[in-house]
């Protein structure tokens, strides 16, 4: 998640606050995953989606893989490639996680807000950094 703040002292900071839970040894969600669930929502394709994010295609159906096994049902439907072509598509359990974990991380964001705002204040200037 990212934010800009606008604090002259600050010298117009961008803030990133990245949200990791684990779910004990069974499952980290953090906003990789959540990312490769957006871009398969918008592409219908993990191999898209993963490219997009610069990933290989192994690396993008193992990380569905491992969503799909550790929730009850799973978060994306894939059709194999061949002369049709494949695709893929959230479930609608993979909407519901991607839109808890959306929420979650937008509910930690306001309300760390005033204590990132004290924290970007008391950064140096930009000027200073070296």
């Amino acid at each position: 998640m990212l934010r800009r703040m606008s604090d002259p002292s600050a010298s117009d900071i961008e803030i990133r606050l990245r949200l990791r839970i684990h779910f004990g040894d069974v499952l980290m969600l953090g906003p990789g995953k959540a990312e490769l669930l957006e871009r398969i929502r918008e592409t219908g394709s993990i191999s898209a989606a993963g490219r997009g994010m610069g990933m290989s295609y192994k690396r993008a159906w193992m990380l569905v893989e491992t969503l799909n096994a550790a929730f009850r049902e799973p978060l994306v439907d894939s059709v194999r490639g061949g002369p049709g072509g494949g695709g893929a598509a959230l479930t609608e359990t993979g909407h519901k996680v991607l839109e808890h974990y959306r929420a979650i991380e937008a509910a930690v964001a306001e309300a760390g807000d005033k204590d990132i705002e004290a924290l970007t204040a008391m950064l140096r200037d930009v000027s200073e950094r070296k």
